[in-house]
């Protein structure tokens, strides 16, 4: 189960530009001054907006019902219901088999993740990934100037995730923080066949691992760990994995390189990291998204 915004799934970017300057305004003379994009809206509701960052994601996603339903998208966004008009008809345009939405009117959205069970919230609104994250749920930030998504692989979901913070805890980065390398690469090799305790974002493999057994002849799932970790302390992570039985398809240890170029190669359909440099970096190249956890997000409890 997939939350996602309007903005995440679509270039909304200059309607969003009319609905800050609304609330700006809104803010200032304390009366309702959000009408002009409703209008913008309506005036466009034959206009099927292009895609947006997530997209790809989503649209390959949905491609594994085949048989049966694996996969269901439903859109949660702090648009009015008006405006979620649009919304729908461009996702029936671009052929994308959206049933359910929840449209709060700039209200925060993420309370109706719990009643949804969602796997994932994707959201362009910071102050929404934070929130979602704090409530115990997988969400992420979308880099609304990434590139998009390539078609080099049409038939395969690419997924990529950075490691601590992200699929595991940030308890050996605070080490990092708190001791520098060595500090972090004694930790590491003293504790190595000891698990790593769960990120936010474990229950999302563990689905997605589920979703990669199932397969259909259309789609198939492939997923990376992308990790600035090197030897010794690649060892901790790949036995984290196989005690939670589950498996990654391609790793890199990159020991501090920049991740944006191996991503590249990669080419995946979203990238999710803990670090807004690294996010900014990968956005140059791939679709990716900023997952605001632990101690590189200071204003995160």
């Amino acid at each position: 189960m997939v939350a996602i915004s309007s903005r995440a799934l679509f270039d909304f970017e200059e309607e969003n530009r009319v609905f800050e300057t609304a609330l700006m305004q809104q803010s200032a003379l304390g009366t309702r001054q959000d009408d002009a994009y409703m209008k913008l809206q309506l005036e466009r509701l034959d206009l099927p907006a292009k895609p947006g960052v997530a997209f790809s994601l989503v649209k390959k996603l949905l491609a594994f019902n085949t048989d049966i339903k694996r996969v269901e998208v439903v859109m949660l966004s702090r648009n009015d219901p008006v405006s979620g008009l649009r919304v729908f008809r461009s996702a029936g345009a671009n052929k994308l088999p959206l049933e359910r939405g929840v449209f709060t009117k700039g209200r925060a959205p993420y309370h109706y993740l719990r009643p949804l069970q969602a796997n994932l919230f994707l959201s362009a609104n910071p102050e929404d990934v934070r929130a979602a994250l704090d409530a115990g749920f997988a969400a992420a930030t979308v880099a609304t100037q990434s590139i998009h998504a390539k078609s080099t692989y049409p038939n395969e979901v690419r997924i990529a995730f950075d490691g601590d913070a992200v699929l595991f805890s940030d308890e050996a980065e605070r080490v990092f923080q708190q001791g520098g390398l060595q500090a972090f690469q004694k930790h590491e090799r003293k504790l190595a066949a000891k698990p790593l305790p769960p990120g936010p974002f474990m229950p999302l493999l563990k689905a997605l691992h589920r979703l990669q057994q199932a397969g259909t002849p259309q789609m198939r799932l492939r997923t990376a760990l992308v990790t600035a970790r090197s030897a010794p302390a690649h060892e901790r992570a790949i036995r984290t994995l196989m005690d939670w039985n589950i498996e990654v398809d391609e790793a890199m240890f990159l020991g501090g390189l920049a991740k944006g170029e191996f991503l590249r190669e990669f080419e995946p359909d979203f990238f999710f990291d803990d670090q807004a440099g690294h996010v900014h970096s990968a956005a140059r190249h791939v679709p990716a998204g900023h997952v605001a956890c632990g101690v590189a997000n200071p204003l995160s409890p």
